[in-house]
C-alpha cells in the first residue's frame, strides 16, 4: 500500500484554479475563432493564417492546463511522445501533401 500513495504523491494534477483558468482560455480561443469567421473581418488568406495560429495556441492551453505537460524530469516521456507524435505527423501530413500536388501537377489535365 506505501508503495501506491508514493506514486500517487509524484503525479502532477492540477488544481481547481488552473483547471478554470484553462477553461476559460480555451473558451476565449474558441469565441475568437468562431467571431473571426463570423464577422468576416479579415482576408481569407489572413484568416487563416489567425486561425492556425489561435488552432496552435489552444493545443498548448489543452496541453498545459488539462494534460499538465511540462518541462519537469517526471513528464520527461511523456513530452518526448508528444514530440514524436507531432514528428511523425508532420511527415505523413507533408509526405500526402507533397504527393497530392505532385499528381496533381504531372497527372491532371489543365
Amino acid at each position: 500500500m506505501a508503495h501506491t500513495q508514493s506514486f500517487h504523491k509524484e503525479e502532477a494534477h492540477g488544481s481547481a484554479i488552473s483547471y478554470i483558468v484553462g477553461f476559460v482560455l480555451a473558451v476565449l480561443l474558441t469565441a475568437a475563432s468562431f467571431g473571426l469567421v463570423m464577422q468576416g473581418l479579415l482576408p481569407p488568406q489572413s484568416a487563416l493564417m489567425v486561425l492556425a495560429v489561435l488552432a496552435l495556441v489552444q493545443i498548448v492551453v489543452h496541453l498545459v492546463f488539462f494534460l499538465h505537460l511540462n518541462t519537469s524530469s517526471s513528464q520527461r516521456w511523456n513530452v518526448m511522445a508528444l514530440c514524436y507524435t507531432v514528428v511523425a505527423a508532420v511527415i505523413l501530413i507533408g509526405g500526402t501533401m507533397w504527393v497530392m500536388h505532385n499528381v496533381s501537377m504531372n497527372m491532371m489535365s489543365r
